[in-house]
Formats: C-alpha cells, structure tokens, sequence
C-alpha cells in the first residue's frame, strides 16, 4: 500500500515528461533578432512528437510538415529583403513566436584567432575599428554560438564579438543597404583537419592520392624507432628531475602518425562549431585559418581546404561562395602606407642579400592555390599587416567585404592584385603575362620594379631586373644567360616585392618551376 503514492508520483511525471516531448521545439539559432537569408529556400527545423503536424508562417507564407523520429524540417519559399521586423509563428501542440526576424544576407565566419579574437581587444590598436564598435546598427545582428540566439549589433555586443566578421558585417550593410547577419564559428590555436569531418577528408580523392604519394617516401617504423628512443630519454630526464625536487617544464613527447593521419581530433571542431549551424540558410563563409596548418601527415592546405569547402556544401546543400583570408599574414608593403586599410603594413625595403630558398615561399604558395577551388576567392592580406595576429582588423574586414561585394554582388572593381598567367622565353629574356592587372601594372615606392628571380638549367637563382610593358613584366640578368624559370615575392618576408596594380593591390606570390 505504500507504493501507490509514489506510483501515482511516477504517472504524473511520466505524463508531464509525454507532454514536454510532445511540444514542438526549434535550435536556439531561431531566435529573436535573426536574420533569414533572402533569394533562397530557407529551411526551418526542430523537434516534436512523431506524426505531430507543424506549421511555419512568416511573411505571407505557410508551410506545414509531419515530425517523424520526433524531428522536423520544412523550407519557406525564397524571401525578399526586408528590414522591417517581421513575427514567425510556429504551430503544433504548442506555438511559438520568433520575433523581431529580418531578412536580408547571412554569412558565417570560421577559422581560428585571426577569426575569433574580440573587438575589445584591437580597439586600442585600431581606431576605425573603435569607432564602428561604438555604434550601433538596426539593421546588423549578431550570432555567437548556436546555442545562444541572436543579438543586435549595439556597442555592448559589438565589443563581444569577433572582430574580423564585425567588420566584415558593417562593410557588407553599408554597402548593400539591407540586413545582414553575421555568424560566428571559430577557435584559436586550431588547424584545418580539425574543420572537416572523416568523411569528407577520406571521401576526397586529391586528399587521400596525396597521402599514399607521401607514405612511398615516409618510413614510418624508422620515426617510431626514435619517437621511442626520445620518450625513453624523456622519461630519465623527467625522473632525475623528479628526484631532485625540480621542475621540468616541456611536454611530453608525441608519438608519429601515419601518412594522411593526425594527433587531433578530425571533425571535433565542426561538429562542435559548425554542425549546429547546418543547414540554415546562409549567402557564403569567410574563413580566416591557415597558421597551425593542417595536422594531417603528409596532406597540405591546398587539399585539406578543397576537402573542406566541398564537403561544407554537400552538408549544406547549398553551393555557396567560400572566401579565405591570404595567409601567411602579413609580411608585404602596400601600396598606399597611409591608407586605413593598409596603414599596418611592412614598409618597403631593399632586396636581400641572401635569395629566398623553397620552404620561404611554398607556405604562401599553397594558400594563394586555394582560390583555385569553383567559387573561392582569396581575400589579398599581405599588404594589411605582419605577425600572427594583425591589429588592423578594420582593414581585413574591409578587404573581404570588398571582395565579397565584387566576387559574390556583382559590383565591378577589382578584387585581386596581379596574377601570374603565362611566361615565354625571348632568348636572354622572360616575358611573364599577368591577369588581374585591372587599371594597368605599377611599381611602388622604388623606379626599380623587385622581387623577381629567375633561373637557368643550373636552378641557381638571381635576382632579375624587371621592366613592366603593358600587362608583362620582362625579365633578364646578367647572371643568366638562357633563363628558364621565374620566381616572384617567393618568402614569407616579401616587404621588398613591390609590383602592384594601379587598383593598389600587391602581386601575388607564383612561380613557374616546381623545382624541389
């Protein structure tokens, strides 16, 4: 008989868990204050009972669907821009309301410090950036973390937020006079194989070829064989330490991976950072990673990202833009030193004694071939500032929002500094054609045009003297006499490289070997 009380105690609690479950729910991402992507069927999902009828209504359109497995999705028809605040209503066993929503250009922002770091912490170093934090934008929202909803871009939040994307956000609003929402996914100190999942990694042909390619070469018992000699050693040291009562600073030793594996979690940060956003309606992504690399044995970041890219769109359904900032950062002078734009970048200066050799110039190489991938576009940063971490993160944000307006809106400037198309040898000589010249090629800061090499059979480098005529640069030295290879900007340093076009922006760093 004392068993009934709590028997009737389970009942009503079972029966107020079967109705908490019953009620329709959506991702905190649908929030007050969102921003729905305009020109695109928007997809709007959550959670109810099985079979339970939910229906979506927003801006003149109703659309309903059946919960199966106790989740639901429909898509509202494309939106037209509007940046007047609009009600959603969501309607099953219970409704709910989603208010102050509107409707205009949505991106999402991922990477890592570059991408992550707060406005409050470059304000003193950016005065543009302060400025713009210190306003506030009614047609500008905000969302960091999915879990937590939308806010409105005010000086309070502004200050919260990354950055880069803050300022990414106001060029972008200002420029095309519609709402716009800005999403956040990033975390410092990341590498790239962390970004994508295993499927999309070993799903990806140029990604898994590279790795065989590198295991042929890459003895991986012999590493183990010192991995374990080291750790031995390290363990000694860590002992007598120990017994000595002294502190031993330094990790320990980390154990080699395979080719084309990794010491990381693969996909830990998009399942945490990303996968929450999947798949709300978004324009493009602007994506600022590059420093830590992939962490992948043996694959590069050119591969990595084409993984990456193709397999954000196949989860998104969605074939969007995919914009990337240059890196390594930095190291370049720029065209205009009093610019707000370019105010932090290297001053010019003379050519070095000592040529670059390849390890200088592949790292950056690799990061310009990633615009290669259908609909990317790099967002040009050696001219914006040096080191790791950029204070002008006005300028990178307006840099990419110049990009994003021409590459991805239409507007007709241009976007890139001169790139390398073809090259002829003319005897002594070596006429290289560039694209992107856009009002016409120009040296800066010098009547000498630098920053070429060039090369005979011998692959001994020397720098050339370079004149510009029409959109080629042409090459010669007295150094060498039948030249066959071009080197341009090939180092991390490059604050001595100094071809630009009139539109201001740098040469991008090629060569036309693939000399070892």
């Amino acid at each position: 008989m004392m068993k009934k009380p709590f028997l009737f105690i389970g009942i009503i609690a079972w029966l107020v868990v079967s109705k908490a479950s019953a009620e329709v729910k959506l991702p905190a991402l649908f929030s007050d204050n969102a921003v729905l992507q305009q020109g695109i069927p928007v997809p709007v999902w959550g959670t109810a009972s099985d079979g339970e009828k939910v229906t979506v209504a927003f801006a003149g359109q109703t659309e309903t669907t059946t919960a199966k497995d106790g989740r639901w999705m429909l898509k509202l028809k494309p939106l037209e821009a509007n940046a007047t605040p609009q009600i959603m209503t969501i309607t099953g066993s219970n409704t709910i309301e989603i208010k102050n929503l509107l409707v205009g250009e949505v991106w999402l922002g991922s990477g890592q410090s570059n991408m992550d770091t707060r406005v409050s912490i470059y304000t003193k170093d950016d005065p543009v950036l302060a400025t713009l934090a210190a306003t506030t934008y009614p047609k500008l929202r905000l969302l960091d973390k999915a879990h937590k909803g939308w806010v409105e871009a005010t000086p309070v939040n502004n200050d919260k937020f990354s950055a880069l994307l803050f300022t990414f956000g106001t060029r972008l609003q200002q420029e095309l006079n519609v709402p716009v929402g800005i999403i956040l996914g990033a975390l410092g100190h990341t590498s790239s194989c962390e970004w994508l999942t295993e499927e999309m990694l070993r799903g990806d042909t140029a990604c898994q070829t590279q790795a065989k390619e590198f295991a042929q070469t890459y003895d991986f018992d012999a590493e183990m064989k010192k991995y374990e000699s080291v750790l031995v050693k390290w363990k000694e040291a860590a002992e007598k330490a120990k017994q000595e009562n002294v502190v031993r600073s330094g990790r320990v030793p980390k154990p080699p991976v395979r080719a084309g594996e990794s010491d990381l979690s693969i996909g830990k940060l998009y399942e945490a950072h990303i996968r929450p956003y999947v798949p709300y309606a978004i324009r493009g992504v602007l994506w600022d990673q590059g420093e830590h690399g992939t962490a992948l044995k043996g694959v590069d970041q050119f591969n990595v990202m084409g993984a990456l890219i193709k397999g954000w769109r196949k989860d998104w359904g969605q074939d969007f833009p995919f914009l990337y900032v240059q890196k390594p950062s930095g190291g370049g002078t720029a065209w205009n030193l009093d610019d707000p734009t370019t105010i932090k970048a290297s001053k010019f200066s003379p050519l070095p004694a000592q040529k670059p050799g390849n390890p200088d110039g592949l790292y950056r190489e690799l990061h310009i071939k990633i615009q290669q991938h259908p609909k990317t576009a790099m967002v040009t940063s050696s001219d914006l500032g040096d080191g790791l971490h950029p204070v002008n993160k006005s300028g990178y944000g307006a840099r990419a929002a110049r990009v994003a307006l021409c590459f991805v809106y239409g507007k007709m400037f241009e976007i890139r500094g001169p790139l390398y198309a073809s090259h002829e040898v003319e005897g002594s000589k070596i006429r290289v054609k560039f694209t992107h010249v856009g009002q016409g090629l120009a040296v800066r800061h010098s009547e000498k045009l630098q920053g070429f090499m060039i090369a005979g059979s011998d692959k001994r480098f020397y720098w050339a003297d370079a004149i510009i005529e029409g959109d080629c640069v042409i090459l010669t030295s007295s150094a060498v006499e039948q030249p066959v290879a071009v080197r341009y900007a090939w180092s991390r340093n490059i604050s001595w490289a100094n071809l630009f076009n009139k539109d201001g922006l740098p040469a991008q760093t090629f060569r036309t070997d693939d000399w070892k």
